[in-house]
């Protein structure tokens, strides 16, 4: 872990630091790679969707044979509203919902005044057919917002579930949902994984997404399909909104989720959604409806209004969004560990001071038993320009050192920071207090990267290499990440001590930093995991950006201190390493770069 890597780079000699893989970052080439000992990344979807089938083809037997022992079997209403798609692509749409093989469906679609006359002959067709299949025909276009409530209103079921005129689900779709509902039979609103198909049937792009992450859903819609949401609910907020045509369903699902429990919003970590991938399309391109983005900023700034939130919002490129927070500038300690190593320790101190926008902060060196004389003097002359300096003597524990700095501060924030990391954006203090002051919020991290420009933190995701590692590494500043997580703030399991901003408050209610089980190696995981058990959600964001100086290539410690913290941590937080709720099981655990899995680490038949 980079916490680790930091512990000898900066604690020790540098002829003690030297490995015979390291390199020096400055002469990294500009692609960098992993080391040599991850497997190649795995990018053949196709061949990951022929690995699968099988395993949903028996999925589908054995869910039938079951399917009268199923104690919860509500009615699902598949809301389709219909503007003038290509024939071919409707009849699509309705025949997959007529395939499923969950028998409990009604398929409500409304046609929005479609002025292809062969439309209303097709669905007119469907309706003879088929008697769970209802249409309303309305007389004048009202738009989608319009057409889907038109739709809710011959609803009967228990549960909605949206589709798209042009769009399919496979036939086990509503299947697990149902296994779903029986499972978490109070869930409010499921959503599933999904993906892209062409004209031929090819699947691509699949969004493999992460379990309930509220604060991602500020900045992109990453719910969308297949979406499914319990009736009650959907009447209570008034079902979909006129005005917010193109983010509606992101609009839906923002009122929603205010009036859940986030327990009662479930993620189902499976493709049950296939976009239509054609010409004219948002699935082939997201530009084709750019409407949709002042859509979405009406939806967001909404929620914000509801839940009496001061904020503002920011364009992160084109289509998603950065809240910024407003908040009463609280004080700050930044509390930077050290020992010796001044040429670092003064180059991190110079670029706070000069590329720091924020002032309500003090700067805090958790001294470690330093011994070389150039330190004391160095420390002198902090001292004389306002810096506190707090000795933390005894062999190096960095959470007793943090511990320690922290207990002697009364800053109503605490922000940890590496002696080899410095500033790259001015706001970047403000950025980390304005969402560590939120009460929901706990350990918030920052985007650290190399001297030569490749990510070293993006967040931490648990069970990569065994604990858990940092998303994203290596991946070049410009690389957006999988699905744009690395440009936009969201909410991962852990996020790392190197820079960790957090409330005074939060570290008191979980005893601080742990000491005795993880001394260094993991300590900053295992406090963000208990923070997590507290209700505090750990959360990264990419605005405040640092250069960090931890080497590129240095290998895993293999010191007795380590296993030792290495088997409290798959002991203590086994189940979160087994299945990290901000990471999806049908992607590798053994690179950092969201790249597939082989196969589902997931997927159950029963």
């Amino acid at each position: 872990m980079s916490l680790n890597s930091f512990i000898r780079k900066v604690f020790f000699k540098p002829a003690e630091l030297k490995s015979q893989d390291e390199s020096s970052p400055s002469l990294a080439p500009d692609n960098v790679e992993p080391p040599a000992t991850k497997p190649p990344a795995f990018r053949d979807y196709s061949l990951f969707c022929a690995r699968m089938k099988p395993l949903v083809e028996q999925y589908q037997t054995h869910f039938k044979k079951r399917l009268h022992q199923l104690p919860f079997q509500p009615l699902i209403s598949v809301i389709l509203p219909v503007y003038n798609p290509e024939i071919q692509w409707l009849r699509t749409a309705i025949e997959s919902v007529r395939k499923q093989i969950y028998p409990r469906w009604e398929l409500c679609i409304t046609d929005d005044a479609s002025p292809n006359s062969e439309i209303r002959l097709l669905l007119e067709e469907y309706e003879k057919l088929c008697p769970n299949i209802q249409v309303v025909y309305r007389n004048e276009n009202g738009h989608i917002s319009q057409a889907s409530n038109s739709a809710l209103k011959i609803a009967s079921g228990e549960f909605i579930a949206l589709l798209d005129h042009d769009d399919e689900i496979p036939p086990h779709a509503l299947a697990r949902v149902i296994d779903c509902l029986n499972e978490h039979p109070d869930a409010a609103l499921i959503y599933s994984d999904e993906d892209k198909i062409d004209e031929t049937g090819t699947r691509s792009q699949p969004h493999f997404k992460s379990d309930w992450n509220p604060d991602l859903l500020l900045g992109q819609n990453f719910i969308s399909h297949f979406g499914v949401y319990r009736f009650s609910d959907v009447k209570k907020v008034g079902g979909f909104r006129t005005g917010y045509e193109g983010a509606q369903d992101w609009d839906l699902a923002l009122r929603i989720s205010s009036e859940v429990e986030p327990r009662q919003i479930i993620h189902i970590p499976e493709v049950l959604y296939h976009w239509r991938s054609i010409a004219g399309s948002t699935a082939k391109d997201i530009g084709e409806k750019s409407y949709a983005h002042n859509a979405a900023r009406n939806a967001i700034e909404d929620h914000f209004s509801r839940k009496g939130i001061q904020a503002t919002l920011e364009p992160v490129d084109r289509f998603y969004w950065r809240p910024r927070y407003i908040h009463a500038n609280p004080s700050v300690a930044i509390i930077i560990p050290t020992r010796d190593r001044i040429e670092l320790l003064k180059e991190c101190i110079d670029s706070i001071r000069s590329k720091t926008n924020y002032q309500n902060y003090q700067i805090v060196i958790a001294n470690n038993d330093s011994a070389d004389e150039s330190t004391f003097q160095y420390f002198n002359e902090l001292r004389t320009s306002g810096i506190d300096i707090v000795d933390t003597p005894g062999e190096f524990n960095f959470s007793r050192i943090v511990n320690a700095a922290t207990r002697s501060r009364e800053e109503e924030i605490i922000c940890l920071l590496n002696n080899d990391t410095t500033v790259i954006d001015d706001s970047w203090l403000d950025e980390l207090v304005m969402h560590a002051v939120r009460d929901e919020i706990g350990p918030v991290g920052a985007k650290l990267l190399y001297p030569h420009d490749h990510v070293q933190h993006a967040g931490i995701v648990l069970g990569i290499g065994g604990i858990g590692s940092e998303a994203f590494k290596f991946i070049h500043k410009t690389d957006d990440g999988y699905i744009h997580r690395a440009f936009l703030i969201g909410n991962y399991s852990a996020v790392t001590g190197a820079c960790m901003a957090f409330r005074r408050s939060v570290w008191e209610s979980v005893n601080g930093f742990n000491e005795q089980d993880v001394p260094n190696a993991y300590s900053d995981v295992d406090f963000c995991l208990r923070c997590g058990e507290k209700g505090y959600r750990s959360l990264f964001t990419p605005f405040a950006q640092f250069y960090h100086a931890e080497s590129a290539s240095r290998g895993p410690d293999d010191s007795d201190e380590f296993e030792n913290a290495t088997a409290y941590m798959r002991t203590r937080w086994r189940d979160k390493i087994a299945k990290d709720p901000f990471y999806n099981p049908n992607l590798t655990i053994d690179r950092e770069d969201f790249t597939l899995a082989p196969q589902s680490r997931d997927y159950s038949i029963e």
